[in-house]
């Protein structure tokens, strides 16, 4: 596996850096896909994180609506044709943010199972080679519940067992939860933000993939 001082910003070694981009694949639900968000194309969040990084990355949206990470969700992700996407983009990074759509009543029946489905996503993500760094994002707050999804369950359950996933397997978390505390106006659906929420969620990314570029 690679670590992100060799990978970001160039792969660099005695004979200078390489031309190739930095792949980055961003996995996820309608959040990463970006419903609701006018011009998602330009404005959904990985679309602004491959802006924020730059001509060193190439940043695909892999995100597929209303998809969980449960296998035993109504619409896992590992049933997607996204998840077959991304793995094939050979990813250096791969940034997940799923477990919103676990928390609907009907998922989360099987939320015993959710994280050792979540170690073997990231299992079948670090067998490609050469293994990609793997980041893990916490939910967005829930502001209202909707469509089944609940901010209870985000936080109860979901978001400590996403912890403790990042734990047992190395993989980076990143806290997309805690910068919308108290931003609810982002959030217009009360599930899915708008594209300045998405705004934060791509600077938030971001900085983590590449802390001490995002501090000059």
């Amino acid at each position: 596996m690679r670590t992100l001082a060799i990978t970001l910003f160039g792969i660099c070694g005695l004979s200078g850096c390489t031309a190739d981009p930095v792949r980055v694949a961003c996995v996820g639900d309608s959040i990463t896909f970006g419903m609701g968000i006018k011009d998602r194309e330009k404005n959904s969040y990985p679309a602004q994180l491959g802006r924020i990084l730059g001509d060193g990355f190439e940043v695909r949206n892999y995100g597929n609506s209303g998809s969980t990470m449960l296998k035993k969700g109504d619409k896992p992700y590992w049933k997607q044709r996204e998840f077959a996407a991304a793995k094939a983009f050979r990813p250096d990074v791969v940034v997940i943010k799923l477990g919103t759509n676990d928390t609907k009543p009907q998922n989360w029946k099987h939320g015993g199972d959710f994280a050792a489905d979540y170690r073997a996503m990231i299992a079948e993500f670090r067998a490609l080679k050469p293994a990609p760094d793997i980041y893990l994002c916490l939910p967005v707050p829930v502001f209202k519940t909707r469509w089944g999804i609940t901010d209870e369950v985000v936080n109860k359950d979901v978001i400590p067992a996403i912890r403790g996933v990042a734990k047992a397997t190395g993989a980076t978390l990143i806290d997309l939860n805690s910068p919308f505390e108290g931003k609810g106006g982002l959030v217009p659906d009360h599930v899915h933000p708008n594209a300045a929420g998405a705004t934060i969620i791509a600077e938030t990314v971001a900085e983590a993939l590449a802390p001490a570029e995002a501090k000059k």
